[in-house]
This record gives C-alpha cells, sequence and structure tokens, in this order.
C-alpha cells in the first residue's frame, strides 16, 4: 500500500513529558515522524505540536485516535486535506568563495532570503517557505558547496474560511 504524508496539528497541555509520551506512541507502533515543531500558544498553559508523518492511509486513523486518548491531548487536527499556511525555517552555510558570491548573493535575492552570517570562505542564509522552496533553493546552492544545513520542523496553520 502507498504512504501518504500528513500533518497534524496537536494542542496539548503545556506540561513535562506530553512530547515524550506522543513520541513514544510513534515509536512503540513503528510510526515514524518527519517532522516536529512544538511552540506556545496565545494561552500560556498550552502548547502546539506540529507534526508531519507518513504512513498507510488507513494508518492515519489509528494514530489520531491513539493521539486522542493520551492524557494531556487537548485536540488533534489533521490538516492535510485542509487549508493551511505551511512554513519552514532553513539555515544553510554555502561555499562562498570569490568567484561564486555574486551567483549566490542572486539566489538569495530571487528566493527572498537572507544572508545572517559571512565569513571568509562562506555565506549563512537564512530562509523561510514552503518545502517546495526549501528544494529548489537547495538544488541551486548544491553546487557551490552546501556545508551545512539547518532546518525546524513544519509550522502550519489552518487559513480562514473565504466565501
Amino acid at each position: 500500500m502507498k504512504t501518504e504524508k500528513y500533518l497534524l496539528s496537536i494542542l496539548v497541555d503545556d506540561e513535562p513529558g506530553v512530547l515524550s509520551r506522543i513520541a513514544g506512541l510513534f515509536s512503540s507502533r513503528a510510526f515514524n515522524i518527519d517532522s516536529l515543531s512544538v511552540a506556545n500558544t496565545t494561552e500560556p498553559e498550552i502548547s502546539r505540536i506540529t507534526m508531519v508523518t507518513r504512513c498507510e492511509p488507513h494508518i492515519i486513523d489509528q494514530i489520531k485516535k491513539q493521539l486522542n486518548k493520551l492524557i494531556n491531548v487537548i485536540t488533534v487536527n489533521d490538516l492535510t486535506d485542509k487549508k493551511y499556511v505551511q512554513r519552514e525555517l532553513t539555515l544553510i552555510k554555502v561555499n562562498a568563495q570569490l568567484e561564486k558570491r555574486a551567483e549566490i548573493l542572486r539566489i538569495v535575492d530571487i528566493f527572498r532570503c537572507k544572508i545572517v552570517d559571512v565569513g571568509h570562505l562562506h555565506y549563512t542564509i537564512e530562509m523561510s517557505g514552503n518545502p517546495d522552496k526549501h528544494n529548489a533553493i537547495i538544488s541551486l546552492l548544491k553546487p557551490m558547496g552546501i556545508i551545512e544545513i539547518a532546518s525546524t520542523g513544519t509550522i502550519a496553520l489552518t487559513r480562514e474560511n473565504r466565501k
């Protein structure tokens, strides 16, 4: 059966051990987590966990049911088939030898990124966007020589219904 990508937004009580229980649920059932991001919400006692996972379609229902059974889970929202805004933040350290600097700066400008650190032999680029944008800039920077990449997990919020 074909695996699909799912985006879950989970509101939880902001208490120690909640993330551990959720990660334990995934590992005990051999489910993989592709991306994970946790942050406070506007309510200080509630956190949002944004998670990307890949599984077969019938498995996602099991995952959601199991998550809803966990203590401290308030809501599980599957954003996969909804309209949402999604972003990731990535830092990319790339070789910036003299003859390549102008080309790197053009790429950074085209993708509306920022240079956040400059060394004698490298630039560190900050970019945010959806996964397609990340893949596109990485493929353009690879020939320059990517030294390191650090990326946050996906974060997402549903869009307002417009009539």
